[in-house]
């Protein structure tokens, strides 16, 4: 394996305060890392960092991306080198299909490697590989989606734009037992050798789906434990209150 992440000693401030407060993080190729943490404890701001979004201001660290330095780079050029957000809470756009949109965002991507002409067989071929209706290409995007059928939009665009590395903010919010088991079932068939994904959740649920190689516990803004898929069980049974009452005491 190749080191696709690192993040080394990552200090972040939003509106003047600090939120991430010295975060370090290596994601392999091939590797799915999980990060758990209470309400609060930075985990949506670890993933907006690492995607671009200007409200978000690096104070301090280093964000390499296959061994380039990520702080100068707009979040468009990110999302060109083949980084990919999964939002928690995916924003409708009316009057826009899910066809045209993937069609842009292809574009956009790939550039002139991309083939218009193959467009509309690629897509159909990805919709059923994930059991997606084809309908769903004529729909405007997540207008009026369920949650689980704007997730399974998120993975459907995992599946084009074939990221490198996917940062999956609260995949499983919103999301009823057969939702969640669908999207598991549709980011482990995006699972291969080149994919990193970061899996950003609240819950052990979605573990027992999506099989971690690592998973990070997170709080108030500091990564305070690491371990294998058998510390999400004991955060599942002891939940997260010994760990903040370690980073009081410290």
């Amino acid at each position: 394996m190749s080191t696709l992440l690192e993040v080394n000693n990552l200090h972040v401030e939003v509106e003047g305060k600090e939120i991430l407060k010295g975060i370090s993080l290596k994601v392999e190729k091939g590797q799915v890392h999980a990060l758990m943490g209470p309400n609060g404890s930075g985990k949506s701001t670890l993933s907006n960092t690492l995607m671009g979004h200007p409200k978000y201001k690096v104070t301090q660290g280093q964000i390499l991306f296959n061994g380039q330095d990520l702080t100068p780079l707009k979040t468009d050029a990110r999302a060109r080198m083949g980084i990919f957000l999964a939002f928690q809470y995916p924003t409708a756009i009316q009057g826009v299909t899910v066809a045209n949109f993937m069609r842009t965002a292809m574009k956009a991507r790939f550039g002139e490697a991309f083939q218009s002409k193959e467009f509309r067989k690629t897509l159909k071929g990805a919709m059923a590989s994930l059991g997606v209706d084809e309908s769903f290409a004529t729909r405007y995007v997540n207008d009026g989606f369920s949650g689980g059928e704007k997730k399974r939009h998120e993975v459907l665009q995992m599946a084009l734009l074939k990221p490198q590395l996917a940062l999956m903010d609260e995949t499983d919010s919103g999301l009823d037992i057969d939702a969640l088991r669908t999207v598991s079932e549709g980011v482990n068939r995006l699972r291969g050798p080149e994919l990193g994904i970061l899996l950003i959740t609240h819950y052990q649920r979605l573990l027992n789906y999506i099989q971690p190689d690592a998973v990070h516990v997170l709080v108030d803004g500091r990564i305070v434990r690491s371990g294998g898929k058998e510390l999400a069980l004991e955060l599942e049974a002891k939940g997260y209150a010994p760990y903040e009452k370690e980073t009081v005491a410290s």
